[in-house]
């Protein structure tokens, strides 16, 4: 069934509520490999209920379903996640229940045999006070559903990437069993963990998530600009150029200027490839 723009764009999810606890909070950061060394200080305090931090990029878990069941018209065995953007207007709590308003903001044809783009949009609040805690902007990439008579215009810009030298890279490593952990935070794809499944999608073997690379590197800005501090990232907006495997090695490349660092990632083992492209932390003021 081809995308119906009018119905797409109409489409809602408003007032849904998520509950997560500190079981959850220490859950992601383990997912995205904090913890590694469990002497590490800067570390422990992200997956020990002892002076439990949150990492800002688990608001992409907390809500992971929000608006996942509604008919966008498009092929689901064929997309792929093509953006991540997030904007922080209150650090999350290491607990609660949140509210959240989902809607379609953009639908993109880029025409027949080459796609469809959707940009979907999340609003959370925090349930108790009402408050904005994050907006997220994610887009997917369904690669069979183009050609429905919609615009190819429209969607975010790319951040530019200095041409300059790095002025800071940091490398962290996976473990092969990484997506099997990140998995229990809400993204159950088999592509991340049933072999069989990831042949017939066209992997070797299973993939790592798009967002535990998200996560990882909002980890190597954490480091390196923050001293461990998260609520000193307001935002972390990257573009998934290629997949990761786990067990290998994310070497982020940064650029600071200002309050924004721009960053693009890539693996180790494989010299080229580049799995994040077009990356921007906005850090606190």
């Amino acid at each position: 069934m081809p995308i119906d723009l009018e119905k797409a764009l109409a489409l809602r999810a408003e007032g849904q509520e998520f509950t997560y606890t500190d079981r959850e909070t220490m859950l992601y950061a383990l997912g995205v490999g904090m913890g590694a060394d469990p002497l590490d200080r800067r570390e422990l305090p992200f997956v020990y209920e002892n002076g439990l931090k949150v990492l800002p990029t688990q608001a992409t878990v907390i809500a992971f379903s929000a608006g996942r069941t509604l008919e966008t018209g498009i092929n689901f065995m064929m997309v792929v996640h093509g953006e991540q953007r997030l904007t922080v207007h209150k650090p999350l709590p290491d607990r609660g229940t949140v509210v959240t308003d989902w809607r379609l903001i953009h639908v993109i044809d880029k025409g027949a045999g080459k796609g469809a783009v959707l940009v979907g949009e999340t609003v959370m609040k925090d349930k108790a006070t009402g408050e904005k805690l994050v907006t997220l902007v994610s887009s997917t990439f369904a690669r069979a559903d183009g050609g429905f008579g919609g615009s190819p215009e429209g969607g975010p810009q790319p951040h530019p990437t200095p041409t300059r030298a790095p002025d800071a890279e940091l490398a962290i490593p996976t473990r092969p069993d990484q997506a099997l952990l990140y998995r229990l935070s809400g993204d159950r794809n088999p592509l991340h963990s049933d072999p069989d499944f990831a042949k017939a999608a066209g992997f070797e073997r299973p993939i790592l998530h798009g967002l535990c690379t998200y996560g990882v590197t909002c980890r190597a800005v954490l480091a390196t600009y923050c001293d461990f501090d998260p609520t000193r990232i307001v935002g972390h907006d990257v573009r998934f150029s290629s997949p990761v495997f786990p067990g290998e090695t994310i070497v982020t490349r940064m650029w600071k200027d200002g309050n924004i660092v721009s960053f693009e990632a890539s693996v180790q083992e494989r010299p080229g490839v580049t799995v994040i492209k077009n990356g921007k932390t906005t850090l606190a003021a």
